[in-house]
This record gives structure tokens, sequence and C-alpha cells, in this order.
């Protein structure tokens, strides 16, 4: 499903099917929309079960059950000048299994300025999740971008609050962000993610992300 350029519409209740193997096979793509709903739907794809595009303000999603899938994803972003910003989106009371990451942020490097704020990600249930919680701020599919490259999506006021399951990753909580515009206001709450391999417990790693961690830390937070 595309939602572009919409306001003020709810979508519950239905249930989206892809194969694992299928590309940009995106369950819900939203951009360029403000005041969408999404309420109690199954998603099986074979990309981002939720996919959330520049331009996407006052966004709230809630019971999507979401695998397999690359998760719940914010972006991604600045692939091209001009892009309005993301804001004011709580996504909660999810359910992701078997997903190759849980709840992302993406961000192409290099990409032209915009700005990411106002993010909540809250109770949130995940079962062998690779990537659970990351933000990605060198996403760059085609690897041609270059390693000096640097994001200029700024990143802001994101709250991830009782965030729990089993990582099939070791480092479970991965905030990659940008050198030039590092992630600010940050908060992790009571994030609870355990790792069963056989290299020993979770981790987290941080580049450029600044904000503070309370509560249960599981893995110990980075921040």
């Amino acid at each position: 499903m595309r939602v572009f350029g919409c306001l003020r519409t709810t979508i519950e209740h239905i249930q989206i099917t892809a194969p694992a193997t299928s590309p940009n096979t995106d369950g819900i793509h939203i951009g360029s929309s403000t005041s969408i709903k999404i309420f109690d739907s199954l998603i099986a794809t074979g990309d981002d079960c939720v996919s959330i595009g520049p331009g996407t303000e006052n966004l709230e999603v809630s019971g999507v059950t979401c695998g397999p899938g690359h998760g719940i994803s914010i972006g991604s972003l600045g692939k091209y000048a001009n892009e309005a910003d993301v804001k004011n989106l709580v996504i909660q009371n999810c359910n992701l299994t078997g997903t190759d990451n849980g709840v992302r942020i993406k961000t192409w490097a290099p990409s032209p300025p915009s700005i990411v704020y106002n993010v909540t990600f809250e109770n949130i249930s995940m079962k062998d999740v690779d990537n659970p919680i990351i933000i990605d701020q060198q996403y760059c599919p085609s690897g041609n971008c270059g390693t000096q490259a640097s994001s200029q999506v700024q990143i802001t006021d994101v709250k991830l609050k009782n965030i729990f399951g089993t990582s099939k990753n070791k480092v479970a909580v991965n905030l990659n962000c940008s050198p030039s515009k590092p992630c600010q206001k940050i908060e992790l709450t009571d994030i609870d993610l355990i790792y069963n391999g056989q290299d020993g417990a979770a981790t987290s790693s941080c580049s450029n992300a600044r904000g503070i961690a309370r509560g249960r830390q599981e893995p110990p937070s980075c921040l």
C-alpha cells in the first residue's frame, strides 16, 4: 500500500502478505502525509513492513505484527534535495518476529539537509530480530557512496521505551549517527534485548549519538 499526499487517514485490521524473498515489497509506504493511523494489522513482506518517508508527520502506528520483512523503518531519507521533515511519530504496541531489523531510522550519506524529530518507539516486542534497534546514517545500498560521505539529516528527540525480546545479532543496539550532524536527545528507557549466541552477551554500539539511558539497559547502554 502506498499512502502519499494524504490527510487524516486510518488503516486498520488489514493483512498484507508477500514472500520473504520478494524485493521492494514494502507493506505500507507513507510519504508527504499528515495524521495517518495504522492499527491492528498483520504484515509479512520482503521489505519494510511499514516504511515512513519524507514529509510524514503526526503518524500513529499501533498493534502491528510484522514478520518476515525488514521491520518498521523511518527512511530512507536524504536521497533527494528539498525533502520535507519527518516529525511527531508514535510507533507502539507492535510485535516483530524474524525480521532483518526491528525499529530503524536510515539516512543516505551523503545527503541534503532535513530533520527527523519527536519520534517515540514504545512497547515493542522482538523475537529473533537481526538488528532490533538501529540508526543507520551511512545508508548506501549501492556501496558507491564513499567512506567519507556524511549525512546532513539531523535526528533529534527520539525516545525508545520498553523494547524487549531476542536479538539474532550480538550488537542489539546500534546507533550509527552522522559525524557532521550527530544524533541529539536520544532516550533509551527499559531496554531488554537478549542474545543467545556462543560469543557472549548482547552489546551496544554508538557513534556520534548523544542522549541518556534510564531504567533497565540490557545490553548496557553506550550513550
